[in-house]
């Protein structure tokens, strides 16, 4: 956040034939440990069919100043039918059944297959993502920006497709939420990704976020792909 780190997470993708799983942890540090205590893990998993990711279950465990919470959730053909979620003490803007419809989770949304096999194809950023995260349901509406290039310390060095992206609140935040209204609508969020060597999908390397205090950036520091031992 504005050049200061906040925070560190661990993403691991491993995409089969058939099926894909998705892990994120990732634990508050740096200036922002003084200010919040937050740490968790989420877990997505699915099947691959059709060129296109097809989330089955969707699991976080967070804890942060709030306390303890776990949530879960069931997806059938894109919809969302079992939910377990700890009661939220805001009010928020009410989530309905029509909401939990044609919808991903937030891992699964963003491993993008390549459009005919081309990681940099502009039509894999012309997309909206329908995103329901167990609270909060909201688009993001992406348009390509351009091909760029990146270095990481270890991992991945090469092309990386930009796309542009616009958020579109709309069911389970705060109503009243400065930051909502701050974010949703501006044109000047960004998310980069390359390729996973091998799997035909496309995951973030980097996203650049606007907010009151400065740009929020997470940014990899290593992307590797490794390829599984034949059986």
């Amino acid at each position: 956040m504005a050049g200061v780190p906040i925070g560190r997470i661990v993403w691991i993708v491993d995409i089969a034939e058939t099926r894909y799983t998705a892990t994120a942890s990732g634990k508050a540090g740096g200036v922002l440990s003084v200010l919040v205590s937050g740490e968790g893990t989420v877990t997505a998993q699915g099947a691959i069919a059709d060129r296109q990711l097809k989330p089955a279950t969707f699991v976080s465990a967070i804890t942060d100043e709030d306390g303890d919470g776990e949530l879960r959730m069931r997806f059938e053909n894109g919809a969302v039918r079992d939910l377990v979620a700890p009661v939220l003490p805001q009010k928020r803007v009410p989530v309905t059944e029509a909401h939990r419809s044609g919808v991903s989770d937030p891992l699964s949304a963003v491993l993008i297959p390549e459009t005919d096999g081309d990681p940099l194809a502009s039509a894999n950023c012309n997309r909206v993502l329908a995103v329901f995260d167990g609270r909060r349901r909201y688009d993001l509406a992406m348009t390509f920006k351009r091909v760029d290039k990146v270095k990481l310390k270890q991992g991945y060095t090469g092309l990386v497709l930009v796309c542009g992206v616009v958020l579109h609140p709309i069911a389970g935040h705060r109503a009243d939420s400065v930051v909502v209204k701050y974010v949703a609508g501006r044109r000047d969020m960004e998310a980069w990704f390359a390729p996973i060597a091998g799997a035909g999908v496309i995951a973030p390397v980097r996203v650049m976020i606007p907010t009151l205090l400065g740009t929020l950036e997470v940014a990899a520091d290593q992307f590797e792909a490794e390829r599984a031992p034949p059986r």
